[in-house]
């Protein structure tokens, strides 16, 4: 879980990545992360402020949580494949959307490591993703 200083200092790059950039759309995709970082942080600083006032879980049986994300994991492996099957066809800026959520959710200091990963991956894959099936 990341903390509300480390959303600031993420937000904080993207508003230095505004001031530098030269390309208007580019400047509002960094605005928007700022701002998106800044919403994060807000929230984390709330959840922390305010824990003691929302309600808890009690702690699951282990094994049944074990489980639970073995499946889930599954699930999420089936949907990541169907989105690469279909990447192609899907507009660019949900392309771009998918590929910025998917780039934050890493470490918070190594996001642009994953975000090569995941651009190296899609390069990869892409003539797979639209070769029809038979």
């Amino acid at each position: 879980m990341f903390t509300p200083k480390q959303f600031r200092k993420q937000a904080e790059e993207f508003g230095e990545l505004v001031k530098t950039s030269t390309n208007a759309d580019q400047s509002s995709e960094f605005q928007r992360l700022e701002a998106s970082f800044n919403t994060l942080a807000d929230n984390e600083k709330w959840l922390l402020d305010n824990h003691q006032k929302t309600v808890h879980a009690t702690a699951p049986d282990r094994s049944v949580g074990v489980k639970l994300a073995e499946e889930e994991e599954h699930v999420l492996r089936c949907l990541g494949a169907a989105l690469i099957m279909q990447w192609n066809t899907l507009p660019t800026k949900l392309r771009r959307e998918l590929f910025d959520n998917a780039g934050a959710m890493g470490e918070l200091l190594e996001t642009s490591a994953l975000r090569a990963q995941i651009a190296r991956f899609l390069h990869k894959h892409k003539d797979e993703a639209a070769a029809p099936s038979p």
